[in-house]
């Protein structure tokens, strides 16, 4: 059952409505109120989204560009996992584009891995890095972060 804003019982976002609250449902919150949604729920549902659209008295259509204009946001739930590559310079140069070319030919998505790119952690003497759920691992080889994913994937219950 929706209540009067279109957001389902126990959906009722607490983040949500106290980034609405404290933008005093002014259209110019729009960005903030997005990422306490994204924040809540991992990802922004549709009805959520619909829902902050009315409550802020936009068109739905300029809420979904806006959430789609920043590639942080995200319209699918997250997967159990993520690994993520730096393509920052030094990491760049001492081969990030291999790391990631050889990550990109696994099935990681099947396997509840969730692959992509961070510009720069800031670990530079470490590189190249990857970041498997949080976990910075140091002077990457393609074999080594592929064994490093592999065991994740074995570790799954």
């Amino acid at each position: 059952m929706a209540d009067r804003d279109g957001i389902a019982d126990g959906e009722a976002p607490d983040a949500i409505e106290q980034a609405l609250q404290r933008h005093g449902l002014r259209r110019d919150g729009l960005i903030e109120v997005l990422t306490a949604a994204q924040r809540q729920d991992g990802w922004l549902k549709p009805t959520v989204l619909s829902a902050i659209a009315t409550r802020l008295e936009l068109p739905l259509s300029q809420v979904l560009g806006t959430a789609s204009f920043y590639h942080l946001f995200r319209f699918q739930p997250p997967l159990p996992h993520r690994c993520l590559v730096c393509t920052g310079t030094a990491c760049h140069v001492l081969g990030a584009p291999q790391l990631m070319a050889t990550l990109q030919h696994q099935p990681l998505e099947q396997s509840g891995v969730e692959l992509g790119v961070v510009r720069c952690i800031g670990s530079c003497s470490g590189a190249p890095l990857v970041v498997i759920d949080g976990q910075v691992l140091n002077h990457q080889s393609p074999a080594s972060a592929l064994q490093a994913v592999q065991t994740l994937i074995g570790a799954q219950p």
